[in-house]
Order: structure tokens, then C-alpha cells, then sequence
């Protein structure tokens, strides 16, 4: 009973953080998925924000959901560096990209993801017009009913 009260106050937490750093330089779809990966977190066996800092952990979310929603790309916007992810919870880069690296394989997160993927990406993603028919792949405009 015991380790459920510590994961519930370590979770409100790292919402907390995350929600602090998406509200200074972000916007409400990645606090949302920031949230949502935090609470799917929450539920492993072994939960891992159980043991480390709090600010390593949060930065590290931030970076997960930022890397796959290209955050770090200056053509994209919302725009935020790496290093102003570090700075706002004051740590080091090597160590939240290995976090981040960390949690996105534990969830399988890529590009275009369908469950961590911004709004903006998901409206951008080139595979959702494509389709597999027989093994060939066809863009979904080529493709009717009536031929």
C-alpha cells in the first residue's frame, strides 16, 4: 500500500514539472501527452520514475514526446531546444537523452505515432493516405470501390 501512495505523489509530481515547462514554452496538446505518457508510466510492473530525480525524469518526458513530434526542429512549431529543456529543470543533456531513449522504447514511440503525436502531426502524417492492397502500397485517392 505503501509503494501506491509514493507512485501517486511521485506522478502528481512529475505532472506538475511537466505541465509547469509545457505552459512556459509549449502548448496544451503536449501537456496532454506528457500527462498521458507519465500515467501510462504509472502503471508498469516495475514503474520507473520510482527511483531518480523528479526534474531528470520530467525532462526526460518532454524530450520522449518532444524528439518524436520533431520539437527540435527549427521548421516546426511549437520550437524548443534541447538545452532549454535541460536549463528549466536544471540538468544535463546526456543524461535525458538516454532517459528519453529510455522511455521511448519502452513504449515503442516513433514518428507519427498514433498515441503520442501532436495534433499538428498526426493532421501532417504522409502514411495516413496510404494503403496496402494485395502487398502493393496505393496512395487511398488512387483507389475506389468502382474499379
Amino acid at each position: 500500500m505503501r509503494d501506491k501512495v509514493l507512485i501517486e505523489k511521485k506522478k502528481q509530481k512529475l505532472i506538475k514539472l511537466t505541465a509547469g515547462f509545457c505552459d512556459a514554452y509549449l502548448d496544451d496538446d503536449y501537456k496532454q501527452l506528457c500527462e498521458k505518457l507519465i500515467l501510462k508510466m504509472s502503471h508498469k510492473y516495475n514503474v520507473p520514475f520510482i527511483r531518480g530525480r523528479m526534474e531528470i525524469w520530467a525532462a526526460a518526458i518532454v524530450h520522449a514526446i518532444g524528439s518524436i513530434n520533431f520539437l527540435f526542429d527549427r521548421c516546426f512549431e511549437p520550437y524548443v531546444s534541447s538545452k532549454d529543456v535541460c536549463n528549466f529543470f536544471g540538468t544535463v543533456q546526456k543524461t535525458i537523452s538516454h532517459k528519453a531513449k529510455y522511455i521511448r522504447d519502452m513504449f515503442k514511440m516513433r514518428y507519427y505515432d498514433k498515441e503520442f503525436s501532436t495534433t499538428y502531426m498526426k493532421k501532417r502524417n504522409p502514411f495516413s493516405n496510404l494503403v496496402i492492397v494485395n502487398g502493393i502500397i496505393f496512395y487511398r485517392r488512387n483507389t475506389s470501390r468502382d474499379n
